[in-house]
């Protein structure tokens, strides 16, 4: 059969730029990148909203998805990138790994390839990073930079609370991806000047100009398309029409929400959800849109004194990584001072959002429809598991201990809320964490990879989907636990990967 592309990767964003650049290197392997969103192929075409790391994007370029984050919340808006970029293209650039520990639990969840020892040079080949050139876990040729802000590079809040964390005792720390480190400090983030560098500026604008890699904007991807069970084509929708496009291999790059859809669409899921829908099962897999996971996050509220916040502000600059009291999980834990939140009133608040980054709970996507344009519902139950909650209570006592801190009283004039009263009565504390606690914009998990005789794995550990073949997974869908960081990184050290092993299949 003659193809008209050699890959087909669906979804440009953290995952889906890193995979379609690295395969197209091979200038005999033909590669189509397609994404929902739009394409500016260009800093000069970057719009504002994109191109500002100091606020992230929830509007201009985002998918409109609501989720409900525990069973006594509302539902509230759950931003994900709509564009060539993804998520990478609309986030605050934080550049965080993780612990060695993560990847050391996902080699024995079934997956040794992904221990810390193998993927530690995927992370150094992603990545220059300026500030720690010479240290041996760190590398200095990727296309990503990765620098932290120094102290005079502090805005007022930021600064307030890095002296808070020193006046509570807690250790400093140069850099959050030293394997081995804990504190407070910088964020690592990738970032030049104001400009977020997305995993489509680092990655794909090197590749564009190779005659083997096309990239088609404002493309739906409808389905994957099986013969004999092998990957033959994909359907889409550009322009309002649906068209075939042909090709022995495709990767789903969709992220951890839209590609256990298109799996459900494709008739890979759960026999109940796909007969339910009236789609054919070409693979029954349990896991697809199940083991939902993220970092959920709550955290007192302040009211900044004058001139303290501005809307041209950095949003995030440093964050301390702890232990939660009485727990085994090493850095299970952020405090991260956020610069402006919400107004209330007209007025404008800064927030402390305590994390936690060593997550138990599991949520799950539920499908209504086959329809294209019908959205999962995204259910990830934070604080389901109780061990979740006992950490971010601590958490919490501790943002609260930061409140009164004679650096950061400096700059602000007392906490909106929690209130006192509610922070005199347990239960009603626990009545507003519970009703109020949030995502920390992180979901992973929905398609995970592992043995074939886990009942929820979806794909192996070289990220091909169990019961049919050539079709793999590359973003924060498929990792089977959620690491302790910003899932950014995580995801384009994941591509990276699949990367490696896609070009092992496709090499002539």
């Amino acid at each position: 059969m003659s193809y008209e592309y050699d890959l087909i990767v669906a979804g440009a964003g953290s995952g889906g730029c890193v995979v379609a650049a690295r395969v197209s290197e091979d200038p005999r392997i033909r590669v189509l990148l397609i994404e929902s969103g739009p394409d500016y192929p260009n800093l000069e075409a970057l719009p504002e909203d994109l191109r500002n790391v100091n606020h992230a994007s929830f509007a201009d370029h985002d998918w409109r998805l609501e989720y409900t984050p525990s069973s006594t919340s509302r539902a509230l808006p759950f931003a994900r990138g709509r564009v060539v970029g993804g998520s990478s293209a609309v986030n605050t650039a934080i550049a965080l790994r993780g612990v060695p520990e993560d990847f050391d639990e996902w080699a024995r969840l079934g997956n040794p390839l992904w221990s810390w020892e193998r993927i530690l040079p995927a992370f150094i080949r992603l990545e220059t990073d300026l500030d720690f050139p010479d240290a041996p876990y760190h590398g200095t040729t990727g296309p990503l930079p990765i620098r932290r802000h120094t102290r005079n590079e502090l805005v007022p809040f930021q600064a307030a609370c890095t002296d808070a964390f020193c006046e509570l005792g807690y250790p400093e720390c140069a850099d959050h991806n030293d394997p081995a480190s804990t504190g407070f400090g910088p964020h690592p983030m990738n970032k030049r000047g104001d400009l977020r560098i997305s995993a489509a500026i680092a990655y794909l604008a090197m590749a564009r100009d190779r005659p083997n890699l096309s990239v088609l904007p404002d493309t739906d991807l409808q389905r994957v398309v099986f013969k004999d069970g092998a990957v033959c084509a994909v359907e889409v929708r550009t322009k309002g029409a649906i068209q075939s496009i042909s090709a022995p291999h495709v990767v789903l790059a969709c992220g951890a929400i839209h590609t256990p859809a298109a799996l459900t669409r494709s008739g890979i899921g759960p026999r109940d959800i796909l007969d339910r829908l009236g789609v054919g099962v070409v693979a029954a897999l349990e896991g697809v849109g199940r083991n939902l996971m993220d970092h959920p996050a709550i955290g007192p509220t302040l009211y900044p004194r004058d001139g303290v916040v501005d809307w041209d502000m950095p949003v995030i600059q440093t964050t301390l990584r702890y232990t939660a009291s009485g727990s085994d999980d090493r850095n299970d834990m952020q405090l991260e001072p956020l610069t402006f939140m919400h107004q209330v009133g007209g007025r404008m608040l800064c927030g402390i959002a305590a994390c936690v980054f060593k997550s138990y709970s599991r949520g799950r996507l539920e499908f209504d429809s086959a329809d294209i344009d019908t959205q999962p519902r995204i259910l990830p139950d934070y604080l389901s598991d109780e061990r979740d909650y006992a950490k971010l209570r601590d958490g919490l006592a501790r943002a609260m201990q930061l409140c009164e801190t004679r650096a950061v009283k400096a700059v602000t004039r007392g906490v909106r809320r929690p209130t006192p009263e509610e922070l005199a009565d347990e239960h009603m504390l626990e009545s507003w964490m519970r009703r109020n606690v949030a995502t920390g914009a992180h979901p992973a998990c929905t398609s995970r990879m592992g043995p074939p005789d886990d009942p929820m794995s979806v794909a192996d550990e070289r990220g091909r989907v169990l019961g049919v073949r050539n079709l793999r997974l590359a973003d924060a869908s498929l990792m089977p636990v959620i690491p302790r960081a910003n899932t950014n990184i995580p995801t384009i050290m994941l591509a990276e990967r699949i990367a490696e092993f896609t070009l092992a299949d496709l090499a002539p």
